[in-house]
């Protein structure tokens, strides 16, 4: 073996080693939570919590989500060079309802995740912080066309569902596509406490507040005629965000926030029909800023060039979700993102 060789592999070896993401076995139809867990890993927010909720000694239990995540996340951060045992996680996922040996929708199990995580973890204050981490504030103002009379409602969402047309789209615009103002008449009246009987309406929705993490759903599974079909026409989507820059008409008058600026950090991709198909992720890493494509077990590096392949097209993968981190001046002074 040549002394160039030894050096070229070693070389690689460090890489790897000083990223640390491992590849997840597919164990049947697993690739959906193997690709979800890498975008998780990806959050160190969340491990951080989960690391702090270990400090107040939770019992070993099977059935419990976030103790059974934190397990895995923390053994993805090794650097064993084999792909990460996850294998617990997933029939702790199988005995909450989050069936094996069943194709599952993405988000759908995220937010299923997230919200075991609420129901199991024993430390309310975390919990919340995990709820937080994610949570996009919303005001929904509802405008009887009669009387003029104004209901308002505060809810909250982790997930932003975004509806997508058959043909080209931005990111940009379908958010401003979710926050325009749509007109209800007819069957989809509402009911007007002031005029007592159901009116015609405006219903609009304004940002209370933006989560840290801020996780994008595009919808591309559509029921048509009974039937379910998957959309892969093209939409666009930034590696930075500037909400101000795109969505300033949409903050309420209540919205105080003053860094709106965000950077995509990991995307899920699907490939295949509504009925059959595969996941992989694209995530970045946190120190060296370079992009990683998660194919099960098999992970190599890649480029942002390559992460724009997922912006939609019949015979390639598509994006289906999208993880922003807002920044912040924390991340900036972080050791090795400059270049």
């Amino acid at each position: 073996m040549s002394a160039g060789f030894c050096r070229h592999f070693l070389e690689l070896l460090s890489r790897n080693t000083q990223f640390g993401m491992r590849g997840l076995t597919n164990y049947h139809l697993s690739c959906c939570v193997n690709s979800l867990l890498q975008t998780l890993a990806a959050t160190w927010e969340l491990a951080d919590i989960l690391e702090k909720w270990g400090a107040s000694g939770s019992r070993a239990d099977s059935r419990n989500v976030p103790q059974q995540l934190k397990r895995v996340l923390g053994t993805m951060r090794s650097d064993l060079h084999q792909p990460a045992a996850h294998r617990d996680f997933l029939h702790c996922l199988d005995r909450n309802h989050i069936r094996l040996d069943v194709q599952h929708d993405a988000d759908e199990v995220f937010l299923s995740v997230l919200n075991l995580i609420q129901q199991q973890m024993d430390h309310r204050d975390l919990a919340l912080e995990v709820q937080n981490l994610y949570k996009i504030s919303l005001e929904t103002q509802l405008r009887c066309l009669e009387c003029s009379s104004v209901q308002t409602r505060s809810t909250f969402l982790l997930s932003l569902p975004l509806h997508i047309k058959e043909d080209h789209n931005s990111l940009e615009a379908c958010m401003a596509s979710f926050f325009e103002h749509q007109e209800l008449r007819g069957t989809n009246s509402c009911f007007c406490p002031q005029c007592g009987t159901r009116k015609p309406s405006r219903q609009g929705v304004k940002l209370l507040s933006l989560p840290r993490i801020l996780c994008v759903q595009l919808k591309r599974f559509r029921n048509m005629q009974g039937s379910t079909r998957k959309l892969d026409c093209r939409v666009t989507f930034p590696e930075n965000l500037d909400f101000l820059e795109i969505l300033r008409e949409a903050f309420s008058r209540n919205f105080s926030q003053e860094e709106c600026k965000y950077s995509l950090y990991a995307v899920v991709v699907h490939c295949g029909c509504a009925t059959f198909g595969h996941y992989t992720a694209y995530v970045r890493h946190r120190v060296n800023r370079r992009w990683y494509y998660a194919d099960d077990s098999h992970v190599e590096q890649t480029s942002w060039q390559d992460v724009q392949t997922a912006y939609g097209g019949r015979y390639r993968g598509t994006a289906y979700m999208l993880m922003y981190r807002r920044d912040s001046k924390e991340m900036d002074q972080q050791p090795g993102l400059s270049g």
